[in-house]
C-alpha cells in the first residue's frame, strides 16, 4: 500500500467513532513503547502522531484517514503510573468499548523489544483471543539492543505470549517496516487471521 493522502479524522474521548464501513487498523501499547513513533515512521510523516517525552499523553482514540480507504486507529497507552486510577479506568472503558466494537479491525500490539512481555502486555493479548481479535505483535527499538539479545528477546516473546510470529521494528532503521505493512496489506485484502495459534 502506498501512502498517498493521510489527514487525522476524528477524536474519541467516548464511543462516538466514525461510521463504520472502513478497515480499521488499530495500535496499542504500554505508554512509552514507541507507538507514534512507529505510526509516524509507517505513514511517511514526521509530526502526525505526537511523540512525546512524556509517557501517556496520548488520551484518546485518534482515527486517522489514510488514502481515503482505511484507518489507522492510534489507542491509549497503558500502565503509566503517574496518571490517577480514575483515569486509567476512564482509559480502560475506551479501549475496551473499542476493542468490543463490530469493526472490522487488526490490532497491532506493540511490545518494547528491550524490556520484553509485561504484565500488561500479557493480559492484553489473553483479552483479543479471548475475543478472537485479529492481531500482530511487533517488538519496537529492535536497534536498541544487539543482535543477539533481540533473537532471544523474539523467542522469548513468542514463547511467553505463545504466538507464533513477531516483527522487529526499528523506526531509526526501517527495519521491520516492509513487513509489518505486507501483513496489514493481507488484512485489509484478505481479512485473514494471521497470528494466531489454533
Amino acid at each position: 500500500m502506498k501512502i498517498r493522502e493521510v489527514k487525522l479524522e476524528k477524536t474519541c474521548f467516548n464511543g462516538d467513532f466514525p461510521s463504520q464501513g472502513k478497515v480499521d487498523i488499530a495500535f496499542v501499547g504500554r505508554s512509552n513503547v514507541g507507538k507514534s513513533t512507529l505510526l509516524n515512521s509507517l505513514l511517511n510523516r514526521k509530526r502526525l502522531a505526537k511523540v512525546s517525552s512524556k509517557p501517556g499523553k496520548t488520551r484518546s482514540i485518534n482515527f486517522f484517514l489514510v488514502n481515503n480507504s482505511i484507518y489507522f486507529v492510534d489507542l491509549p497507552g497503558y500502565g503509566y503510573a503517574s496518571v490517577s486510577k480514575a483515569e486509567r479506568l476512564k482509559w480502560k472503558s475506551l479501549v475496551e468499548n473499542y476493542l468490543m466494537s463490530e469493526r472490522e479491525k487488526l490490532l497491532i500490539i506493540l511490545v518494547d523489544a528491550k524490556v520484553g512481555v509485561t504484565k500488561l502486555d500479557f493480559e492484553m493479548v489473553e483479552y483479543v483471543k479471548y475475543h478472537n481479535i485479529d492481531f500482530c505483535i511487533v517488538a519496537t527499538k529492535s536497534d536498541k539492543i544487539s543482535n543477539n539479545k533481540l533473537f532471544n528477546s523474539i523467542k522469548k516473546i513468542k514463547n511467553t505470549l505463545d504466538i507464533s510470529e513477531v516483527i522487529p521494528f526499528s523506526a531509526l532503521k526501517g527495519t521491520g517496516k516492509d513487513k509489518l505493512m505486507g501483513k496489514i496489506n493481507s488484512f485489509i485484502n484478505e481479512g485473514k487471521k494471521i497470528n494466531i495459534k489454533s
